[in-house]
């Protein structure tokens, strides 16, 4: 009866999504308020660092080939591509000859930064060498490309342009709930 409830179980994951509490990162450290979905792949786990209290939602491609952090706080929604390495240029320069040679003029490979409390909306791409301050809000649909982001930044757009500042955000539920405020205060201010 064990063996069967056990098969069930697996079987399900492979049915449809869910979330799995608990992650452990390459160095071993168990981060027990991480929650990863089943449906998400993550390729070279072995470059990826996170902090504890990550949401990694369904459909994603979590490529850390070029090194990838994910700080303490971020959720990363649904259908999201978070990239440290791309082959696109390369690909068009070499043609059908790329196979056939090891070291490519246009490859792209370079670390990727998700600072503290991030969010990143569903279907976004973040292109190698992104890095992300804390607290900034990337917007459905936007395509981040390299580059160092300030702290509380709103991206939007196809490429992404910082059009606001979450702390104006902030401030409206801070003021209805000022109980919060050293919570918010505690990652935001160190």
């Amino acid at each position: 009866m064990r063996l069967w409830r056990a098969l069930l179980y697996r079987l399900s994951g492979l049915i449809g999504p869910r979330m799995v509490v608990g992650f452990t990162r390459y160095d071993g450290v168990r981060l027990p308020r991480v929650r990863v979905s089943n449906m998400t792949r993550i390729e070279h786990p072995h470059q990826l660092m996170v902090d504890d209290n990550v949401f990694i939602g369904h459909f994603n491609l979590i490529d850390a080939s070029g090194g990838l952090a994910i700080g303490e706080g971020c959720q990363i929604t649904n259908y999201v591509s978070l990239l440290t390495h791309s082959s696109h240029d390369a690909l068009r320069l070499y043609g059908a000859a790329y196979l056939d040679h090891r070291e490519h003029a246009g490859y792209l490979k370079k670390p990727t930064v998700l600072g503290k409390y991030c969010f990143v909306g569903p279907h976004a791409v973040l292109m190698p060498g992104v890095r992300l301050g804390k607290g900034c809000l990337v917007s459905a649909y936007s395509l981040v490309e390299a580059g160092d982001y300030p702290d509380f930044a709103v991206l939007a757009g196809n490429p992404a342009r910082v059009v606001g500042d979450t702390r104006s955000r902030d401030e409206k539920f801070l003021a209805a709930h000022p109980e919060l405020k050293p919570l918010y205060e505690a990652w935001a201010h160190d």
